[in-house]
């Protein structure tokens, strides 16, 4: 894989990551955290080009998808569940 390719997989799989750490929902956070994680761990000895461009183009749409959800999720957000943490308060 090439150095550019490299960098651009790994700027998606951040971009991913940091995106679905935002839905409010722990449910769907946690799906979408170990979702994204085990799609790039299964792939990771892909060589192929086209395989790689198809790849990576099914992570952006991915990540696109991600994006609606998580701004849709905001609209109607929920209280909060037993396992998840409190937001610290700032004093």
């Amino acid at each position: 894989m090439a150095a550019s390719s490299r960098s651009q997989v790994l700027s998606l799989y951040r971009r991913l990551l940091k995106e679905s750490s935002n839905f409010p929902s722990y449910n769907y956070r946690t799906y979408a955290l170990r979702r994204v994680r085990d799609a790039f761990r299964e792939n990771r000895n892909v060589e192929d080009p086209r395989a790689l461009e198809q790849l990576l183009s099914k992570a952006c749409e991915s990540l696109a998808i991600i994006q609606r959800q998580v701004s849709i999720g905001r609209m109607y957000e929920t209280q909060r569940i037993v396992v998840e943490h409190e937001p610290k308060k700032l004093v």
